[in-house]
């Protein structure tokens, strides 16, 4: 299977439930649909991207 690296911007629906990981560094637990909200660091827009680091292979 190939790895994704798809980045999602704030705003966007989050299309599985995980922990993503903001370009600032910080990691957040969401939940599908939801909306990825801003970098809780800088709190302004940023890119989100699923923390493969975190996720199970079921």
């Amino acid at each position: 299977m190939a790895k994704e690296y798809r980045e999602y911007r704030t705003g966007q629906g989050v299309p599985a439930a995980g922990t993503y990981i903001c370009q600032s560094g910080a990691k957040a637990e969401l939940s599908e649909n939801d909306h990825f909200p801003v970098c809780p660091v800088s709190n302004e827009e940023t890119y989100w991207k699923h923390d493969m680091s975190r996720r199970r292979d079921t």
